[in-house]
């Protein structure tokens, strides 16, 4: 009864630490450091606590497949384009890939320079692999499995490919059925923008159960994760240099590609996903993470819904650098020094690309590390056994992967987004806030239109026309006059409230001023 004791107390800090309104990485890493300790004293008894997270996870999964299905539905008909969608698909495919390709040179320049596994001398045949080999998947069952056969089995299994493909080619449909007969699809189109609402509202209920849900997962993996077994050393090594791994490709590589390809400030980036690395860290699931992922892109980060919806869900099943393209080559590359296994160059290489080309169809749950490291050594022809041997430090390495993922497909969001021109530099500054179109609609139904927040700048004359307030049905990709600078990618279908509801504001000099060039008219 101690550790669900000290849980709880940790649940009522947290309580009160929300109704403080303390920032939520804050309460997040609160609750990342209580699970420690909760874990390391609790041990075996840990046990009484793993249903808690479990329970969590199996929530936050269940809200996956249909908010992938509703996000890519509402994001695509909203783009009234086909041309408009192979240009973001092509292009989130090429970064995703392109993220997993770097992991995979990183990871076998890293492998090769510290040679983990050395001195080993394990032999072959030690450690059954028969749980291992059950795990290993065909390259061709796999891109099989991509094509939907039941649409239930899909959902019950959060399979996103099969789910991501059902919901472009209703989407498809739509728009092709909108430009001839738009009055007949119409309630199709208002339908799925309902219940987006409905399911967004519901996801948020519960991404507010995360920190709680930290704690007991926290507490879990730190109880269960303490034997390491004969190998300690040569484990504790292998993990460390992972861990190094991760931490490089997350934030120096993917730095520098946000530097060179979406120009923002790489700091106050990492800054506004850490809530979402977090969620992957405690986790271990990219899927699970996904609610928060794609809040942070469009809330904080400035990212279009359109690109938010469609790349971070494709990046839970492509591209995946910490599961499919580090932790494959750096358990091959432990096991061919442990096991004393010759390996030539051409060998290596091989290894490498079939890091690259496994990375997908990679699911974005706990313990797909373990498949795709199956997958790549079984189709490089090297033993299973490699996989068995490191099992025990897989928990402790998968939190470390995990974010790696999740940092790697919020960095292609946002590049995709830069160089669509969907990026808003206005949200991303904090000069505007993101309020879903929707939200915008039924706040105005029930309260009014919403008050308009200046920049922080010096109002400006305006000398002509003031503008009329434009209705909301019809701004609509329209460019609509504002008397102080604003991106041309807001929220609002490409507007913001500022666009849609234009504002003058007038200060005793600037009147004065007009006053005077208007024959002596105050105009207000």
């Amino acid at each position: 009864m101690a550790p669900l004791a000290a849980v709880v107390l940790s649940w009522a800090a947290i309580w009160w630490l929300r109704k403080r309104q303390l920032n939520f990485s804050l309460i997040a890493l609160f609750a990342l450091a209580v699970g420690v300790p909760i874990g390391l004293l609790a041990g075996k008894h840990v046990e009484a606590i793993n249903p808690i997270g479990h329970i969590y996870i199996n929530v936050l999964l269940a809200t996956v497949a249909p908010l992938i299905l509703v996000a890519i539905v509402s994001s695509i008909t909203s783009l009234g384009s086909l041309a408009k969608l192979r240009s973001i698909g092509v292009r989130s495919i090429f970064w995703l890939m392109l993220s997993n390709a770097l992991a995979v040179v990183l990871a076998l320049g890293l492998a090769l320079a510290f040679q983990p596994g050395q001195g080993l001398h394990h032999k072959l045949g030690e450690l059954s692999t028969d749980t291992i080999q059950g795990q290993v998947q065909d390259f061709g069952q796999v891109v099989v499995g991509f094509f939907p056969t039941n649409v239930v089995q899909n959902f019950s299994a959060n399979d996103v490919i099969p789910i991501i493909l059902i919901a472009v080619t209703l989407s498809v449909a739509y728009l092709a059925l909108a430009e001839k007969e738009p009055e007949k699809v119409r309630p199709f189109g208002a339908g799925a923008e309902a219940l987006k609402l409905v399911i967004f509202k519901a996801v948020g209920y519960v991404i507010r159960l995360t920190p709680y849900a930290i704690v007991a997962l926290t507490a879990d993996m730190v109880g269960s994760s303490t034997n390491l077994g004969s190998d300690f050393r040569s484990l504790v090594g292998l993990l460390a240099l992972v861990w190094a791994a991760c931490f490089v490709h997350a934030y120096v590589l993917n730095g520098a590609i946000l530097t060179a390809f979406a120009d923002v400030p790489v700091v106050a980036f990492f800054r506004k996903i850490f809530p979402a690395q977090l969620t992957a860290f405690s986790t271990q699931s990219s899927i699970g993470t996904l609610p928060v992922t794609t809040a942070q892109l469009t809330r904080k980060v400035g990212v279009h819904t359109e690109i938010a919806h469609f790349t971070a869900p494709l990046g839970t099943t492509i591209g995946m650098p910490g599961c499919a393209g580090i932790w494959p080559i750096m358990v091959a590359v432990w096991g061919i020094n442990a096991y004393g296994i010759s390996y030539s160059v051409s060998d290596y290489v091989v290894l490498a690309v079939l890091g690259v080309v496994v990375s997908v169809g990679t699911a974005g749950v706990p313990g797909a590390a373990t498949v795709a490291a199956a997958t790549v050594l079984s189709a490089a022809h090297l033993p299973l056994e490699f996989v068995a041997a490191t099992i025990p430090i897989g928990v402790i390495a998968d939190m470390a992967r995990t974010a790696t993922n999740v940092t790697a497909a919020a960095v292609s969001a946002t590049v995709v987004a830069r160089q669509t021109g969907l990026l808003d530099d206005e949200i991303f500054a904090g000069r505007a806030e993101f309020v879903d179109a929707d939200e915008l609609a039924e706040s105005e139904r029930v309260t009014g239109p919403v008050p308009v927040r200046l920049p922080a700048a010096r109002p400006q004359v305006v000398t002509g026309a003031v503008p009329a307030p434009v209705p909301v049905a019809a701004a609509q990709g329209v460019a609509s006059p504002t008397p102080f600078p604003v991106s041309a990618a807001g929220p609002y279908g490409g507007l913001r409230p500022a666009e849609i509801y234009p504002q003058v504001y007038w200060g005793s000099t600037e009147l004065s001023a007009v006053a005077g060039s208007t024959n002596g008219t105050e105009r207000t």
